[in-house]
């Protein structure tokens, strides 16, 4: 069976741009509005799955509250730990760091950022969580609430991009997209 999985990127955070990984960002005024837009007309869903950063989970309890429906909170679900650049922005790290940041964008898969989280280990555990959703969920359609990063990931693979392209999937704040999930982690963007 497939499962239906609805992809939201949180909205705009207090602390702004930049590589914001595992911190803790509340949204802005303008973040919620982005996130409560981007669902209008959308669904109907069967749950909600949200990182645990408060950037996304806040938005997910709103949004089950209101619809009535179940949240759950999945840790393997956070962003990309970006070691000591967390925090940084592209600009600030070309000042200071820009031969490594090169190498990042060049392939992520390739280069970890300092004391970070290899993108392999992100994609495994991403990846598994996603799995999980499907042994657990499969014929239902879920609400996922997460990350640049995450979505970047599940998009790339549906997308079927070599691995040096994932950087660059777009994925705006407060965007929507959709996947279906088959058994065997068969990923497909549905339009």
């Amino acid at each position: 069976m497939t499962l239906r999985l609805d992809l939201l990127r949180h909205g705009e955070t207090e602390l702004g741009g930049g590589l914001r990984g595992s911190l803790d960002d509340a949204l802005t005024e303008k973040g919620w509005q982005q996130m409560r837009e981007a669902v209008l007309a959308q669904g109907p869903w069967d749950r909600l799955v949200s990182s645990p950063l408060q950037r996304c989970a806040r938005f997910a309890e709103e949004l089950a509250g209101r619809l009535g429906l179940p949240v759950e909170l999945q840790a393997d679900l956070q962003e990309l730990h970006f070691g000591a650049w967390e925090g940084q922005s592209a600009a600030a790290l070309m000042e200071t760091d820009a031969d490594s940041l090169g190498l990042f964008w060049a392939d992520p898969y390739a280069f970890t950022p300092p004391q970070g989280e290899p993108v392999a280990a992100f994609a495994a555990r991403v990846l598994a969580a996603v799995a999980r959703l499907h042994a657990t969920y499969a014929g239902e359609r879920v609400l996922l609430v997460s990350h640049g990063g995450v979505m970047r990931l599940l998009l790339a693979q549906a997308r079927g991009l070599p691995r040096e392209q994932l950087l660059n999937v777009e994925v705006g704040h407060g965007a929507l997209f959709s996947l279906s999930v088959e058994s065997g982690g068969l990923l497909r963007e549905v339009h």
